[in-house]
């Protein structure tokens, strides 16, 4: 997150990544090709969607809002220092452990952004049993997905513009691989290194 405006469930343009799209659709394009492709409602999720689906010779893209990042209440379009000073009751409860406490302001739980979050994707598997699908989404989202599977304390560090492969099988989530960003080495956005959800 770094010193960034904290915009969340809003919209705003994820500067200049032209190169990182092109990257993350030719490498899916490189891969078997997905019956279908859904995505966050948010922009900046669906120009990448539909760059992928460009790639992989994909008719549509089905957006779904559950699918967006979480809503932080009275810290949208704020950056991060002014949110600590400005509002530090909505700044702590996004970092509190409790996962259960809302975000001032209108905002989410972690728990309500879990529910939401695996709804959705369980919606998919459930309608695509079998088949290959691309899901376009956020970081909030995927730490939610991924402690929800895993029911890990934590997601660890996330990777902005990562590949990330779970399987629904027999009622169960198998996560096949995380945090992938081998398609970005040529752009030089690994090198940068993406704190996905590290505090400021």
């Amino acid at each position: 997150m770094g010193h960034e405006c904290i915009d969340a469930s809003k919209e705003y343009k994820w500067g200049d990544d032209v190169n990182v799209k092109s990257e993350i659709a030719e490498r899916l394009g490189k891969e078997e090709r997905p019956i279908a492709i859904y995505s966050s409602d948010l922009k900046r999720a669906k120009d990448t969607a539909l760059k992928i689906a460009e790639t992989c010779f994909c008719s549509k893209v089905t957006e779904v809002p559950e699918l967006k990042e979480r809503h932080v209440g009275s810290l949208q379009g704020l950056y991060w220092k002014e949110g600590a000073e400005k509002e530090p009751e909505a700044y702590s409860a996004f970092f509190s452990s409790q996962n259960d406490l809302e975000i001032p302001g209108g905002g989410e739980s972690f728990d309500q952004l879990c529910e939401r979050s695996m709804n959705a994707l369980k919606q998919i598997a459930k309608k695509h049993k079998g088949e290959r699908v691309i899901v376009v989404t956020h970081g909030g989202v995927l730490r939610a997905i991924y402690m929800s599977i895993t029911q890990a304390s934590s997601a660890g560090k996330l990777l902005n513009a990562s590949v990330n492969v779970v399987r629904f099988s027999d009622e169960k989530w198998i996560i096949d691989s995380w945090s992938d960003v081998s398609h970005l080495s040529s752009v030089g956005f690994l090198q940068r290194g993406f704190d996905g959800d590290a505090k400021p």
